[in-house]
Formats: structure tokens, C-alpha cells, sequence
């Protein structure tokens, strides 16, 4: 297979993976809609996709006998962060009246909790290592010699993604300038927050 090919694989698998609604998602259609830190933002998670990724594609036989030492760990202090994060949403949609937003009247968010936030999303959530050290780790062993591009499509794909969420999130803006629509925004991120701990804790 030709290098181009294989780098066409990696990107069609990597958006497939990625695309379904989590918490990671989640946090970057929220800061696209407020329009707060979208380019930190997206390019702290495309960036920490990417070293997962690279590592995946390059150490999985290592990782896979290391990885069940942290997995307790990874688990349930992913759970737990979850469950505090999505605790912070609900409250927010019960006991917000504010709307979004819009043309930058919002207060603005200091950059490192926000960037904080983004990390914790990404490096605490065992999903994160599932789908991109473990998965595409595992996949990329079928392109011997070859795991760049393989590597390169699928870290494409992770760019291509959050920026295309974070920038076009913005497009949603009008929806979201009712309070209600941002307190059912808020309460959904919630729940999806909840649902993922959930099935952490009882997935172990």
C-alpha cells in the first residue's frame, strides 16, 4: 500500500474514533460557544492527541505490558474528575439565568484554569489512552514500516477535528444566546460527564 493510502486510513479511522460526543468534545463545543481561549484550547487537545497517538503507534508493545499497572488509577481518578466536572455543569444549568455571551461581553475566563480544565479532560480519561494508544496502537502494527503515515493521517484527523468544533461552534452562537438553551447545553455536559464515570467505575 502506498504511503498516501495508508495515511488516508489513519485519518478516516482517527475522525472516526474521535468524532463521538465526550467529555473532551464536550469542554471544546462549550469554549467554542463562549468564543473563550478557542485556539489554546483546541491546540492543547489536538497536541496531547498527538503525542498520544505518536506514542501509541511507537511503543504499544511496552505500553501494553505497563499500561493494567495504572489502570485503577487512570479509572477511577478519571471517574472521579468526571463526576466533580459534570457536578460543576449541573450547577450551572440549574442556577444560571445568564445567556451566552455574545461579541465579547462575556467576563473573560482566565487562560489557566481554563487550560487546566482541557489537560485534565484529556490526559485523566482512560477513554482518551483506549482510543488512541491502545487502538490505534494496536491497528498501526498491520503497516510495518509504515506507522509514520499511518501515524500522520490519524494525528491529521485529531487537528482537523477540534479545530472544525472549537471555530465552528461559533455558528451555534444565535441558539445559544436564550438562557435556556445554554442551561440545557450545560445540563447535557453534564449528564455526559456522568454517563462516562459511570461506565468507568462499572467497566473495571
Amino acid at each position: 500500500m502506498s504511503d498516501l493510502t495508508i495515511y488516508l486510513t489513519g485519518l478516516g479511522i482517527g475522525l472516526s474514533l474521535i468524532i463521538a460526543i465526550g467529555a473532551q468534545n464536550a469542554f471544546v463545543l462549550r469554549q467554542g460557544l463562549r468564543g473563550s481561549h478557542v485556539f489554546p484550547v483546541v491546540l492543547t487537545c489536538a497536541l496531547s492527541d498527538a503525542i498520544l497517538i505518536v506514542v501509541g503507534v511507537t511503543s504499544f508493545a511496552k505500553i501494553a505490558a505497563w499500561l493494567p499497572m495504572v489502570d485503577p488509577v487512570m479509572r477511577y481518578g478519571g471517574a472521579a474528575f468526571l463526576l466533580w466536572y459534570g457536578a460543576s455543569n449541573m450547577r450551572a444549568a440549574l442556577t444560571s439565568s445568564q445567556a451566552l455571551w455574545i461579541d465579547g461581553a462575556a467576563p473573560r475566563e482566565p487562560l489557566r484554569p481554563v487550560l487546566l480544565t482541557a489537560l485534565a479532560l484529556t490526559w485523566l480519561n482512560p477513554h482518551v489512552y483506549l482510543d488512541t494508544v491502545v487502538l490505534l496502537g494496536t491497528i498501526s502494527t498491520q503497516y510495518a514500516g509504515q506507522q509514520f503515515a499511518f501515524a500522520a493521517g490519524a494525528v491529521s484527523g485529531s487537528f482537523l477535528f477540534f479545530f472544525a468544533l472549537g471555530y465552528g461552534a461559533g455558528k451555534l452562537r444565535p441558539l445559544f444566546a436564550q438562557p435556556r438553551a445554554w442551561r440545557l447545553l450545560e445540563g447535557g455536559i453534564a449528564l455526559v460527564m456522568w454517563a462516562i464515570a459511570l461506565k468507568l467505575v462499572l467497566s473495571a
